[in-house]
């Protein structure tokens, strides 16, 4: 759990907060707040995008029980960027996206090693939904080794919009399927492309696999049947840059 150290709490520290332009990671409402403060902080809220959630006071209390006024939230401790602006500077170089869409990868650490991963192997940027992924925390920056710093994250209101739209800008979708499609080596994985990684317990949502232009799996020969989603991240991008390099 995300600790009282790590968050600000209060009506006005958190308007204010959200007026000085600092990015908001979570955000919890109390059930049932009111007021004039409560109005302007919606406002605030509402203008800036940011994901909130309406809980129970002995939800916060169980972070802090000083005067909290019913309102806690964390901030982002990186700057979250959106793909619409980032994709033609990366064309405008001359250079074939190589993006990684995570669907539900919730594990902290898992998110860290893959972003360590994907900047080592020379990836453009990571895709997460606004709910349902990771929380970028002190932890996984560490074991990113620092990656998240400076590689870009893309956390996006629909993952499914931004694969829409990352397809009609010609890029191709590839999903990570553990028993169904081809082997990762049979497949061209050449060109533009989106590298897309579910959870280890649900896998990639249906509307995504659908959308996907090629499934690939890795040949597995052991008996425990799956890999942790960061080592699968780390074969499927050398193999799709092994496949860019021998062009």
């Amino acid at each position: 759990m995300q600790k009282e150290t790590d968050c600000i709490f209060g009506l006005r520290p958190v308007i204010e907060a959200i007026k000085a332009g600092k990015q908001i990671d979570r955000l919890l409402i109390k059930q049932g707040l009111q007021g004039t403060l409560y109005h302007e902080l919606m406002t605030e809220v509402k203008s800036h995008n940011i994901v909130y959630q309406i809980v129970p006071i002995e939800r916060i209390e169980l972070v802090t029980k000083k005067n909290h006024q019913g309102v806690l939230a964390w901030l982002s401790v990186i700057e979250y960027q959106y793909i619409a602006n980032l994709l033609p500077m990366i064309f405008e170089k001359g250079e074939d996206p190589l993006i990684i869409a995570l669907d539900g990868v919730s594990d902290v650490r898992n998110f860290g090693a893959i972003v360590r991963t994907a900047e080592c192997l020379g990836a453009h940027a990571i895709i997460i939904p606004e709910k349902g992924s990771a929380r970028i925390t002190a932890d996984a920056v560490k074991t990113s080794a620092g990656a998240l710093h400076s590689f870009p994250v893309c956390r996006e209101k629909s993952i499914v919009r931004s694969m829409e739209y990352l397809k009609e800008s010609g890029l191709k979708l590839i999903c990570a399927a553990e028993k169904s499609g081809k082997m990762a080596s049979e497949t061209s994985l050449t060109g533009p492309a989106v590298l897309i990684l579910g959870s280890e317990d649900k896998g990639i949502s249906r509307e995504l696999v659908s959308l996907s232009d090629h499934q690939i799996r890795i040949p597995m020969t052991g008996t425990i049947g799956s890999l942790n989603v960061s080592v699968a991240a780390g074969i499927l991008l050398y193999e799709i840059i092994r496949q860019r390099s021998a062009e």
